[in-house]
Order: C-alpha cells, then sequence, then structure tokens
C-alpha cells in the first residue's frame, strides 16, 4: 500500500468509478496485501489502468498520452539528457512555445516537474502515460548502454581539438587518442548489443548523425558533437587500416574485434561526402552461416521444393532480390548444407563476407585483373562440383556460367531483379542467348526479408478496412484467419519486432517454361505461366506467414508494394 491509495480511492469514488463498497474492499486487500490500490482495483474491478490514470491526471489537469505509437522528434529526446531522463522516469514527447511537455507515470508527483524545471531551466508540462510504456520508451529513446557513450562524448566535448590532431597525423595511439578509441568502441559495442546489421556515422550540414540498423531499419542514435566527426572517422580508418591522409577517393577495409566474448568482422566503407566523409561499418555475424534452411522462413513445402533444387547435379540457381533482402545469407545458408567432404566447392566474392571451412573462396581483386569473369576461368580448371558467383554482373561472367552449368557444374549465383520470371528477361537483356538460359537455368528464387512479430508481446487484432483493400483479391486468404502484431516491449525496444524471416517465390523451370524462353515473350507472359504451374508470388508467401502468425500486413506490404500479384 502506498501513501497515496486513500486519496485515489476517494478520487474514482468522486467520479463514479467505483462505490463505496468497492473503495473499502480495495484498501483493506491493498493493505492485507502491501499491494498499491491501483494494482487491486485492475484486479478486482473491471476498471483498467488506462481508466484509473484518466480519473487521477484530469483531477490534476493533466492529459493522458499513449507512448505506444508515438514518434518522438530526436530535437525533443535531446532536451532531456540520458541521465535525467532514467533518474526521474520520464519521456519527453512534445515542445510547444517553449513549453517542454514530458510524460510520467505518476500524476501526484509534482516534485519530479519541479525538479525537471530547475535542471532543464524551461518550462515544464506534464501528461500521465502507462508506467509499462514509459519503461519501454526510455529503453527506445534512452538505452542504458548509451549512458556510457554519452559520458564519452561528454569527456570529449570539452577539448576535442588536440585529439583531432592526434588522430589524424598519426597511426600510433597515444594516451590523448584514448576518449576517442572508448567512444568508437562503445559505438561497435551499442550496436552489437541492440543487433544491429550495420553503423551508419554520416556527416551532415549541423551534426554528425549516428545510426543503426535494426531487422532492416535504420534507428538514430545520440550524435557525437560535429567537432569530433575528424577524429571519430580518423580512429575508424586506422582500425580498418585505411589511409588517414586519403579524404578525396572512396576506401574500404575490414575490421576484426572481439565483443562480449564474440569475434566480430566489420566491412568498412567510406566515401566522401558534402560534409565530410560518410562511414558505413557492416556487422557480419558468423552465427547466420549456421542457419538451417527451415530458419531461413522457408515453409516445408518450399523447403522440399529448394532442397531438391540444391541438390540437381548441374545447371544454374539463381537468387535475385534487391540489396539487403538476404541473398547472400541464402546462399551460405545453400552452402553450408552442401559443403560435404565428396564435393569440391568454390565460390567467388567481391566481398568474401564470411570464411566457411572446407570452401575455396576467391576474392575478386578488379584493379589487378581479376574480374568474375577471370576468376571463373581458371575456377573451371580447379574441376569443383559446385561453383558459386556472388552476382552476375555482365555478358562475359554469365557466359562462362552457362558453360559451366551445361558442363556439368552446379552453379548457384545472384542478380538484381525485383521478381523470380523477369531474370530470364534480365539474362537476355544482358546478350546471354535465349536458348542457353533455357537450357542452363534450373530454377530462380525470389526473396524479401520481413520482420518477426516479437514473442514476447504478440497480441491479437483485427485488421482494418485500409489493410483489407490494400489486400484487394487476396483478402480472401486472411479474413477468417487470426492475425497477431506486437504491442512493443522491452525486448524489442517498443518496436514490436524482433528478427527477420525470408518470404519466398520460387519459379521452377519446366519444358513448357524453356518453350516459351525460346520464344522470347515477355517477362509478363512468363510470369503467367509460372503462375499457372503453381508458382506462389512473394505477397502470397508473406500473406501464408501472416496467418501463420510470424509477421505482419504492413510488413508485407512494406516489401512487397511494388511488386504484382
Amino acid at each position: 500500500m502506498t501513501a497515496n491509495d486513500e486519496y485515489i480511492v476517494e478520487i474514482l469514488s468522486s467520479v463514479g468509478l467505483i462505490n463505496h463498497r468497492q473503495a473499502e474492499d480495495a484498501l483493506k486487500a491493498a493493505r492485507k496485501e502491501d499491494k498499491p490500490v491501483i494494482e487491486i482495483l485492475v484486479r478486482d474491478t473491471p476498471l483498467t489502468k488506462v481508466d484509473i490514470l484518466k480519473a487521477l491526471a484530469h483531477q490534476f489537469g493533466m492529459e493522458t498520452i499513449s507512448l505506444s505509437n508515438l514518434a518522438v522528434p530526436d530535437d525533443v529526446i535531446q532536451a532531456v539528457p540520458n541521465k535525467i531522463a532514467r533518474r526521474y522516469k520520464v519521456i519527453p514527447f512534445a515542445r510547444e512555445d517553449g513549453t517542454l511537455r514530458v510524460a510520467l507515470s505518476d500524476p501526484f508527483d509534482v516534485e519530479t516537474l519541479d525538479s525537471l524545471r530547475y535542471l532543464l531551466k524551461t518550462n515544464v508540462e506534464g501528461a500521465v502515460a502507462l508506467p509499462e510504456e514509459i519503461e519501454i520508451a526510455l529503453d527506445r529513446y534512452y538505452p542504458q548502454a548509451m549512458d556510457e557513450i554519452s559520458g564519452a562524448i561528454s569527456a570529449l566535448s570539452a577539448d576535442s581539438t588536440t585529439t583531432a590532431t592526434v588522430m589524424a597525423e598519426s597511426s600510433e595511439t597515444t594516451a590523448e587518442d584514448e576518449p576517442i578509441i572508448k567512444l568508437v568502441n562503445l559505438i561497435i559495442l551499442e550496436a552489437f548489443r541492440r543487433r544491429a546489421s550495420d553503423i551508419h556515422l554520416e556527416p551532415l550540414e549541423k551534426k554528425f548523425r549516428v545510426r543503426y540498423r535494426i531487422d532492416g531499419v535504420l534507428h538514430e542514435m545520440e550524435s557525437p558533437p560535429r567537432k569530433l566527426q575528424s577524429a571519430i572517422i580518423s580512429r575508424i580508418k586506422i582500425m580498418a587500416n585505411m589511409s588517414i591522409a586519403e579524404k578525396r577517393l572512396p576506401q574500404d577495409g575490414r575490421i576484426q574485434i572481439n565483443v562480449m566474448g564474440r569475434d566480430l568482422d566489420l566491412r568498412v566503407s567510406v566515401l566522401p561526402a558534402n560534409h565530410g566523409e560518410t562511414v558505413v561499418m557492416r556487422i557480419l555475424d558468423k552465427s547466420s552461416l549456421l542457419l538451417g534452411l527451415s530458419q531461413l522462413g522457408f515453409f516445408a513445402d518450399d523447403q522440399a521444393t529448394f532442397e531438391r533444387l540444391i541438390n540437381l547435379s548441374d545447371g544454374i540457381i539463381l537468387i535475385t532480390g534487391p540489396t539487403g533482402s538476404g541473398k547472400t545469407t541464402t546462399l551460405y545458408a545453400v552452402l553450408n548444407q552442401l559443403n560435404k567432404p565428396d564435393r569440391k566447392i568454390i565460390t567467388v566474392e567481391d566481398p568474401v563476407e564470411y570464411q566457411i571451412s572446407g570452401i575455396n573462396q576467391v576474392q575478386v581483386a578488379a584493379e589487378i585483373g581479376m574480374t568474375f569473369a577471370a576468376a571463373l576461368r581458371s575456377i573451371l580448371r580447379q574441376a569443383p562440383n559446385i561453383i558459386m558467383i556472388g552476382e552476375i554482373r555482365d555478358l562475359e561472367t554469365a557466359e562462362i556460367a552457362v558453360n559451366a552449368s551445361l558442363t556439368g557444374h552446379l552453379v548457384f549465383s545472384t542478380l538484381h531483379t525485383n521478381d523470380a520470371p523477369s531474370a530470364v528477361t534480365r539474362l537476355v537483356d544482358i546478350g546471354v542467348k535465349p536458348f542457353l538460359v533455357a537450357s542452363s537455368t534450373r530454377a530462380i528464387m525470389a526473396q524479401r526479408l520481413v520482420r518477426r512479430i516479437c514473442a514476447k508481446c504478440k497480441e491479437e487484432y483485427e485488421p482494418t478496412d485500409h489493410e483489407l483493400r490494400l489486400l484487394g483479391s487476396a483478402a480472401a486468404q486472411v479474413e477468417h484467419a487470426t492475425l497477431y502484431r506486437g504491442k512493443g516491449c522491452t525486448d524489442c525496444a517498443g518496436t514490436g519486432y524482433r528478427g527477420r524471416m525470408g518470404i519466398y517465390e520460387i519459379f521452377v523451370l519446366n519444358d513448357e517454361v524453356r518453350h516459351l524462353i525460346n520464344a522470347q515473350v515477355s517477362s509478363t507472359e512468363l510470369r503467367n505461366a509460372a503462375r499457372r504451374l503453381g508458382m506462389r508470388t512473394l505477397r502470397e508467401d508473406g500473406l501464408r506467414k501472416v496467418v501463420a502468425g510470424f509477421t505482419t500486413l504492413d510488413e508485407v506490404f512494406r516489401v512487397t508494394m511494388g511488386d504484382r500479384d
């Protein structure tokens, strides 16, 4: 029981939400069980926490606010430092006419508002939100590991000129460099903790922005001061064995670092831009190499089809999709499954992202003439059973791949096309003869990645009319299904999603399709023929996974909106 429990019961009685008997019973139970009266009322009466908070907030002239679906601007979040937000358990959500509006869970806590006015030197108004939503928002906007980053930034902000000069002039680190080294390490550590796939450091006109890509979506972090830009980029260049003197040309490098007991590879790209060099560090997590096909998101029927295809003795199997659609992860999962002592596997990649024991991996180096085509010519003399080509980019590479498949090799590669049938048109456009495409290609699989619903906060919901309209003729697929979405919790940082899975479109070529390819029909006709022969589109596979409760309609729309049904 808390000090304000009797007052809470009195307020709820006065507005008619509970009667006299309920008020007395709630107070007795609160004293006996030593629990807050609000908890007792939610348990023993029809009232919800929202009902109670609304009544209390109204009594104090405050409004209630839901933080779960609210996107708070960065400048508003930055108005309250990390430590203050966590100490007082408040979330700033708006700034209006010089007044900062913050959400807190206890409308009785007027001292917090007074303290904030004093500490922030500005007028502060309060609104009431659920305690759970405030905890989720704190983890989302003020992650605890960011305290260390904030501390490192604060330590550097006072005097960063010397550090930047030292870092830029020498690759030898000194005691002066230690704060910058710590800051860069913390940025990488926080990215790993948040399961980020890459880190973006972007110099803008007035700030140096840091963003993490988590489950395919970018999230902005606390930005270091603009004056630390040069020092931070120089430190990353040193770690990636790049030239810190070269600022006019793009550079690529690699960082190997141990984070929380795990060895990580970071692929680093530095690109000159308007306001300085922009850096992207892609985090290569070797644990994805251990994924089986079922963990990629295949349903049993598609997995059986795909496993049959990858165990063929020859031919080309293409994986298509835009950048970031998971093509490389799928290929590595396939190679991991096929990697047996009786098979010789050689890959040609640009760059080699993951190193797999037992597989011969060749790095493309165009500047010395080691192109995809040049590497492939030599690879064929190595008598491999299986060849993986990172990407078919030109006619020469495509022709060698086709010839390899026709001479008894199984060839895997990727193409950038929107759907599976379009890959045929793409190969013909590159210059490959249609009859060669038809005779060498065994199957084409298009894929996308959708975010998985967080298992900890999964809840049922009814689709909106707008969602049903977007589904069109496919609405029948979800008409009688139970749909789910993530409410948002600390486990998923309030997003409602945790992890990703693939959706797939598998186009298996048969004699009818080969005849159409030889006749040089359009990709639309090929697609219609594939649908007639049983090919499931990306959206249809996505909807199957919505019905199964793995993802949401929003996610399927997001990644398939540009695709034809």
